[in-house]
């Protein structure tokens, strides 16, 4: 587990570090420096693995715009049927000092075998959000807490994806509706036996899970053609935008999650 230090976080993310934020807000506003919760989130065994700023247009101040720190706790895993490390579960923080946000925190699933990470779906998790006025250690230590008792939860909804198994028809359909979700209106054409192509023997398979992961990966790395809203070809850039990344991995898991609930049968 590759666990970045202080001085790794200041230059990566310097607005994880920041004491500033936007002037003119309400003088309600409480200023909660975002290496706070990091260190308070190492107290309760989460350290930091990731971090990620979003740079300021020019004479605009990086130091107060939306971050994203990725933490794991080294117990926190799931291993494949011969015991060896699979996946981690991340908790993920995002915040911003410019009056904008809260302290926003998801639930991911960072799988070794492709280094993408999926998000679970809100409504798996609840609303868990903290707001800078009246943040304390012991606001933090509940929310962690009330995730980690839902874990078992979204992990019993993986097992669930490995067990239901979607015909040749429904994986083709599920691969265009997630392409949607990525290009919404810029989309016109998607040969989407691209998206289902299997790149390793781990995701082989018509399992929900592995037709899953087969995809997001394709759409979040990025690389196959499709046709724009005008016709023309084009080639699929990675997505990089942290923000869409975490909005579209909500919105697939929740796309194979409804496929698992409403069309597919087990095995």
């Amino acid at each position: 587990m590759n666990i970045l230090s202080n001085e790794q976080i200041q230059a990566i993310a310097p607005a994880v570090m920041s004491t500033e934020h936007k002037a003119g807000l309400s003088d309600h506003y409480t200023q909660i420096p975002t290496i706070q919760v990091v260190e308070d989130m190492r107290k309760l065994g989460w350290e930091p693995v990731q971090a990620i700023g979003v740079k300021a247009r020019k004479g605009g101040n990086s130091a107060i715009k939306k971050h994203l720190v990725k933490f794991r706790n080294e117990g926190m895993y799931m291993a494949d049927a011969d015991g060896n490390v699979d996946s981690y579960i991340e908790i993920l923080l995002t915040n911003s000092h410019d009056g904008s946000s809260t302290f926003r925190f998801k639930v991911g699933i960072f799988r070794l075998v492709c280094s993408n990470g999926l998000v679970v779906k809100d409504q798996d998790m609840g609303t868990l959000k903290i707001r800078h006025q009246g943040y304390d250690f012991e606001a933090l230590r509940s929310l962690i807490h009330t995730m980690v008792e839902k874990l078992p939860d979204v992990i019993g909804r993986i097992n669930k994806f490995n067990d239901v198994i979607i015909s040749d028809e429904m994986a083709t359909e599920f691969a265009a509706k997630a392409a949607d979700l990525r290009f919404g209106d810029n989309l016109g054409k998607i040969d989407t036996s691209q998206l289902l192509l299997v790149e390793r023997k781990e995701d082989a398979g018509m399992s929900m899970w592995a037709i899953l992961n087969r995809v997001q990966e394709k759409l979040i790395g990025g690389g196959f053609n499709y046709q724009n809203e005008k016709g023309k070809s084009r080639k699929a850039r990675a997505l990089k935008n942290f923000t869409q990344n975490i909005e579209f991995n909500s919105e697939l898991w929740e796309l194979a999650d409804h496929y698992v609930s409403e069309y597919a049968e087990v095995a």
